[in-house]
């Protein structure tokens, strides 16, 4: 299996495990799941991979293009529970998969398939045989409009490890973490990319979230360090500042929490001096990430601020640490992590909150500064305000 995949789990695949696996159609899951039974299959396990959503023949042509086909690996499509498990009895497989749980139906419960009592049904059946007979098994689930998983709530009570599969469909980057994990950790990340040749798993996937062939520093971007569960991954944030001609400003995001992103550009207005209160705003991340976590806010306001004066920062500059309201910079988790991803990758100064340090010294070639507020963040950026 995908070493990336494997770290997810808590270290592979245990028999008679059963891992429910969610995520948006289109985000490829099908594609991931068909690349593991390919690496499976070519290390010696028989994989039996049940679709219910494409014919064999689809399935195949894509095991074809992504290289993912092997001698032990049998398809079939069925939407039929005792069909699928006549095949698991006819097969013997160490490995199954089925794509995906919401469409396989059984005659002796009322309903279509994908209702309730029919997925519950369903699974059950599978967990049961899985545990008596000791057989991996990964079941596809479907995911509602808010990004929980479709069917019932018990669906995740009943398999043993549950992860989700999250990514924008623009962008190649894809993330896949545990929520739910009887063998392991729920706080790892796997990223993959994915592209038309197949799936690939990135052990260092922080290059795609910073702009290359770039020469000069330009005004209107920082660095930031965030954290997807355990891993630090180094990102950049772009912003540009322009004149309005609208009554109301626009402030335009992507990548990041637009109320988040709207809140320090009001603070950055009021307590840095910073006036962007009357030109349009907009933020976004390189490389089509999400960044969600309150560590990014210092980065965007030194972007925004270096978009507003025309200023770039220090060369080889990152920055993290949460902005609150008052204008204070307040400390952030992780901080290790995040100075020795920094330095690894040549970063030569980081600014942090103040206390950053108390527990530890700074990696070797890396200069810390410490701010309290955002007008000192600023200062050292060599940023000033107009």
């Amino acid at each position: 299996m995908s070493a990336r995949l494997d770290r997810v789990l808590g270290g592979g695949l245990v028999p008679g495990a059963v891992v429910l696996v969610a995520g948006e159609p289109g985000i490829g899951k099908s594609t991931l799941l068909l690349d593991v039974c390919g690496r499976a299959a070519r290390e010696g396990r028989r994989v039996l991979y049940l679709t219910g959503e494409e014919s064999a023949a689809q399935v195949r042509l894509r095991a074809d293009r992504i290289g993912a086909l092997a001698a032990d690996l049998w398809l079939a499509a069925e939407t039929d529970l005792g069909a699928v498990l006549g095949h698991v009895d006819q097969v013997r497989p160490d490995l199954v998969v089925v794509d995906s749980v919401q469409t396989v139906g059984s005659a002796q419960v009322d309903g279509a398939p994908g209702g309730v009592s029919q997925v519950r049904e369903v699974a059950a059946a599978l967990i049961g045989v899985a545990k008596a007979r000791g057989i991996a098994t990964l079941l596809v689930g479907h995911v509602t409009k808010d990004g929980s998983i479709a069917g019932p709530r018990v669906l995740e009570h009943l398999v043993d490890v549950v992860v989700q599969f999250e990514g924008d469909r623009h962008s190649r980057l894809r993330l896949v973490r545990a929520s739910k994990n009887r063998y392991g950790p729920t706080d790892e990340v796997g990223c993959f990319d994915l592209s038309d040749a197949g799936i690939v798993g990135l052990a260092d996937p922080s290059g795609l979230f910073l702009s290359t062939g770039r020469g000069e520093p330009v005004p209107g971007t920082c660095v930031t360090v965030t954290l997807e569960g355990r891993r630090p991954l180094v990102t950049e944030v772009q912003s540009l500042v322009a004149p309005s001609a609208l009554p109301t400003p626009r402030r335009a995001t992507s990548g990041l929490d637009s109320s988040r992103v709207a809140m320090v550009t009001a603070v950055m207005d009021r307590r840095a001096g910073i006036k962007v209160g009357q030109a349009d705003v907009y933020v976004s991340t390189v490389g089509g990430v999400k960044v969600a976590e309150p560590a990014a806010d210092l980065a965007v306001a030194l972007a925004i601020a270096g978009a507003t004066t025309d200023r770039p920062l220090v060369p080889r500059t990152v920055a993290f640490g949460e902005v609150g309201l008052a204008g204070e910079i307040r400390p952030v988790g992780g901080v290790p992590r995040r100075l020795s991803e920094a330095a690894r990758l040549g970063f030569t100064t980081a600014i942090v909150p103040v206390g950053a340090l108390e527990s530890g010294r700074a990696p070797s070639g890396l200069r810390v500064l410490e701010v309290a507020d955002l007008a000192a963040a600023a200062r050292v950026a060599t940023l000033r305000a107009v």
